[in-house]
């Protein structure tokens, strides 16, 4: 486990802007102590990914520090705003600045926005512990598994939206029923209904937005796939080296007739090509990172031949 992370919260900051908006007295360090608790929930996360992905472990502790520094500037900046304008109930209605909350309600809005965005660094790391398993581009059940994650991730995208309808109608009881129809258990429901910190129901809108992302990247992923297949294996002869481009393993790779010397081999590693005895090939997964390392090195291999003549 890695050590929790967590920045500055300016309490004074909080006190003022709690007092022009609230007749209730501020509880002392309630502020900090809703962002230590939403922060811990991410790290909670990350904890579970180092005991089930240990792999992952770094890359999750790192995202929940980014989660930290990005919910203290929230929370700071909610304070910010809100003493920029006091509540009518506080000051009162005579000569109350309109256009001043006007202003600070339209701040207001972008901190929110601000917070969905940060929601979404909670969302990647819950993913790394959640998400299905990595499907390989080499794998040769690739497209398929690519196509059945996209029509899980557009039933999902259905679901939320259908979801958030339901429970945005009048009737409650008629939500609550459309909900019920979609398989929602009573405790789901309860959930869904909860308000949030600025009192909205149901799936966040950043929870729609990383899953139509997602949506989007598995479309683009299949679309190049798919092409590279169709596309079929090729091989170019060169003097000293060969090149094919194997769309089955899904591997640029480069034969050359015996070992290379130090300075070829030093060429390829330096550009992510690695020696694979079962291909007898210095190979490299077929990317557009791929394809650009696989220009570079040919092109100097060349220049080495035309020295060599």
């Amino acid at each position: 486990m890695s050590e929790r992370k967590y920045f500055p919260i300016n309490e004074s900051s909080a006190r003022t802007a709690h007092n022009m908006m609230s007749m209730r007295d501020y509880a002392e360090g309630s502020t900090t102590a809703g962002y230590r608790s939403a922060v811990d929930k991410a790290y909670d996360i990350a904890d579970k990914v180092a005991e089930k992905k240990p792999e992952e472990a770094e890359r999750a502790y790192r995202l929940a520090e980014r989660y930290s520094k990005k919910m203290a500037e929230y929370y700071n900046k909610e304070s910010s705003i809100g003493m920029m304008c006091p509540s009518v109930m506080i000051s009162g209605a005579g000569n109350f600045p309109v256009k001043k909350k006007e202003r600070q309600v339209a701040a207001w809005q972008r901190n929110h926005e601000f917070y969905d965005y940060v929601q979404g660094i909670l969302g990647k790391i819950e993913n790394i512990l959640y998400g299905k398993e990595i499907i390989k581009s080499d794998d040769e059940r690739a497209i398929e598994k690519l196509e059945e994650k996209l029509e899980d991730l557009k039933g999902t995208q259905e679901r939320m939206k259908a979801a958030n309808k339901a429970i945005r109608m009048k009737d409650t009881e008629a939500g609550d029923d459309a909900l019920r129809e979609m398989g929602y258990s009573e405790e789901a429901i309860k959930q869904l209904r909860e308000p949030d910190f600025c009192g909205r129901i149901g799936y966040p809108s950043y929870q729609l937005t990383n899953n139509n992302a997602n949506i989007h990247r598995v479309e683009e992923r299949l679309k190049r796939l798919k092409a590279v297949k169709e596309k079929g294996s090729s091989e170019q002869e060169y003097e000293t080296f060969k090149v094919v481009e194997n769309t089955e393993a899904m591997r640029y790779q480069i034969i050359f007739d015996g070992k290379p010397d130090a300075e070829v081999r030093t060429l390829l590693k330096s550009n992510g090509f690695k020696w694979a005895p079962s291909e007898g090939a210095w190979q490299r997964q077929i990317t557009t990172n791929g394809k650009y390392a696989l220009d570079s090195v040919v092109n100097k291999l060349k220049e080495m031949e035309i020295q060599d003549d």
